[in-house]
């Protein structure tokens, strides 16, 4: 087997993971016809298919599922390999692969990604944005080099590195401006929107509210799939919010709402950074989220 290539194991990765030719495709930047070549080429070369097809699904075989494995030990060893060169340089430059949780994305990444570009010349900066447990998945299975979460992770594989810690504020209509500010029982009594089940940040609003999202009626909590909509929500009367206070900027601006701050003790999270113990990169992960630190520093003093 001669001809076979790391490329072709990335698009068959690529292809195990969304099930799907144009996703893939979209996800390996080339065309959808160059994948399917590319993947008819390794079955050929394997002597049998890796997918089944048929018009509304795409999934592997068995034969398919034990290469897609194999196939993911070896990409995974060749990163490593590629991690260690570049943590052997001293520098940091080339690629770099970071995922970020939607409630930090939107707002700290614009400025973020203007300074590491700016303090690394040559870095190669490829951004993931999904929920903190496909990040952790991704960290493990070799995937990105680091991720910004919302601490604690208490992942024993990872390096956990606080950054800054942010308060909550409370997002409520517009006729509500100047009333009192809820203190946690009276929380609790109100119709509170949050974001979807997954979202590390529901589960800390609920904490502060001492809530228990499992025992509340169906009509106390309002599901959401981002900030943006919780507080057009809150505009339309719908309930009263949470909000990260690096978001209220962007995501009032425009809002016909009310913006409180809680009394001390108020709710907050802890952001920080995370990547693999093992990683050859560590050192250099270590002066980014010095960067990670001062670029959120100075979204703070700006707002």
């Amino acid at each position: 087997m001669k001809n076979l290539t790391f490329k072709q194991f990335r698009y068959l990765e690529a292809l195990a993971e969304h099930g799907h030719f144009g996703r893939a495709a979209e996800a390996c930047s080339i065309t959808q016809p160059a994948l399917s070549m590319q993947i008819k080429a390794l079955e050929e070369e394997l002597g049998a298919a890796l997918f089944e097809r048929d018009r509304r699904q795409l999934r592997l075989t068995s034969f398919g599922e034990e290469i897609a494995l194999r196939a993911r030990h070896i990409l995974r060893s060749l990163d490593d390999l590629e991690d260690y060169a570049r943590g052997a340089r001293g520098g940091l430059a080339g690629r770099l692969r970071i995922g970020v949780i939607p409630t930090i994305a939107p707002y700290l990444l614009p400025s973020l990604v203007a300074d590491l570009t700016r303090l690394h010349e040559g870095l190669d900066l490829h951004v993931r944005e999904t929920l903190t447990p496909k990040l952790v998945q991704e960290l493990n299975d070799g995937r990105l080099d680091m991720a910004i979460v919302a601490l604690p992770v208490s992942e024993p594989s990872l390096t956990e590195t606080a950054l800054f810690t942010e308060d909550f504020v409370l997002v409520r209509p517009r006729a509500d401006e100047g009333k009192p500010v809820p203190d946690r029982e009276a929380l609790r009594e109100m119709r509170l929107l949050l974001l979807e089940e997954g979202h590390c940040f529901r589960h800390q609003a609920l904490s502060f509210c001492n809530r228990n999202e499992h025992a509340a009626q169906p009509r106390d909590l309002l599901d959401a799939s981002s900030l943006s909509t919780l507080v057009q929500m809150v505009e339309a009367g719908l309930g009263v919010t949470l909000v990260p206070e690096m978001a209220v900027a962007v995501e009032t601006r425009s809002a016909s709402v009310s913006i409180s701050r809680f009394p001390k003790p108020c709710p907050s999270r802890t952001i920080g950074m995370v990547w693999r113990r093992t990683s050859p990169l560590a050192r250099q992960l270590t002066h980014i989220s010095e960067a990670v630190r001062t670029s959120a520093a100075a979204l703070r003093q700006s707002r």
